[in-house]
């Protein structure tokens, strides 16, 4: 394998001694040898271009040089397993007594940026809800329960987890178990959320109707004695549970003819965007879904920017410039 042009012969045989020592000594994988051999190469030449041996470089080169390759298009993810073959090979050169700093110790990648949440539009998000599927031939009595949790789930921006965890009513025992429960008559639900706690969620009149017409067929199925309070339960009559939710949510919204499936987080995604770009309330939006920071919360704001954005795109006669004729 080709050393790094341009560096001295006695930085050409440091690099050398290195990649022996991670085939022979240490028995690496071909294909981690070769990557080090290409991350070494890189090192090489931006040590080269800057004027430096290898043993002279220190944290600032590095910092540098790591903001040119992400200039350059290199993602964070790719910068990171750079550095790592970087400073394995300087923790090596310490250890063989050729340098007395590891300059790649406290340098990091830059941080990946955070992917959007995928959210439905609007009438994509109405589309799932108002669909009906005994139109297709499926059971009544799984269309009205799978019918209120998409109702729960985009309506009040339920959790899988929370969802799956309500009862039917407020007990001790749903108390004692960290569980949730719906009351319509205040046409609110009480969820147990992530760290314990507890946070009341409205029930839009849609959801709340769902819900009627689930509990009026509900009992057609027995529930067990570790069920009987659970709002949602399969035909076995035991509570469904996070997985069985995601798994008929999906069929569901195949059926309903949306062009890719959806799982639960999507319409909570779903539900925080469609309120933001209402309101524009993002305290309120976090409030309704629980989150403990702020921050978490301005994600969201990304999505509404984006649907801002393309309204523009669409509707404003200086959004997009006219095609120079050639």
């Amino acid at each position: 394998m080709a050393e790094p042009s341009g560096l001295s012969v006695d930085d050409q045989a440091l690099v050398a001694r290195y990649l022996a020592h991670v085939r022979v000594e240490k028995r690496l994988a071909t294909r981690t040898v070769t990557l080090y051999t290409l991350d070494l190469q890189k090192l090489g030449e931006l040590a080269v271009a800057t004027g430096l041996g290898l043993a002279a470089v220190r944290p600032a080169h590095v910092r540098r040089w790591v903001a040119q390759l992400h200039a350059g298009g290199r993602s964070g993810s790719g910068i990171a397993r750079v550095l790592s073959g970087w400073r394995g090979f300087y923790a090596w050169l310490g250890r063989e007594g050729c340098i007395d700093l590891n300059p790649v110790l406290d340098v990091r990648a830059p941080k990946r940026a955070r992917p959007l949440p995928k959210a439905l539009g609007v009438d994509e998000a109405m589309q799932l809800a108002d669909h009906d599927g005994t139109r297709a031939g499926e059971d009544p009595w799984l269309n009205a329960r799978d019918a209120a949790m998409v109702e729960l789930l985009y309506g009040s921006g339920l959790r899988v987890a929370e969802l799956a965890g309500l009862d039917v009513a407020a007990s001790d025992a749903a108390v004692h178990a960290g569980r949730g429960w719906i009351d319509l008559s205040a046409a609110e639900g009480q969820v147990q959320g992530k760290g314990s706690k507890r946070r009341t969620v409205p029930l839009g009149h849609a959801a709340a109707a769902a819900l009627q017409r689930w509990l009026a067929v509900r009992g057609q199925v027995v529930a067990r004695d570790d069920a009987a309070g659970a709002l949602f339960i399969g035909r076995r009559g035991t509570r469904l549970t996070a997985q069985a939710i995601w798994q008929r949510l999906r069929q569901r919204s195949l059926q309903a003819g949306l062009a890719t499936p959806v799982h639960p987080h999507v319409l909570r995604h779903s539900f925080a965007s469609h309120v933001l770009q209402s309101s524009g309330d993002l305290r309120a939006v976090q409030e309704l879904l629980g989150h403990a920071s702020i921050a978490t919360t301005q994600v969201y704001t990304r999505l509404d920017f984006q649907h801002l954005a393309k309204a523009y795109d669409a509707a404003h006669p200086r959004a997009h410039r006219k095609k120079t004729q050639g």
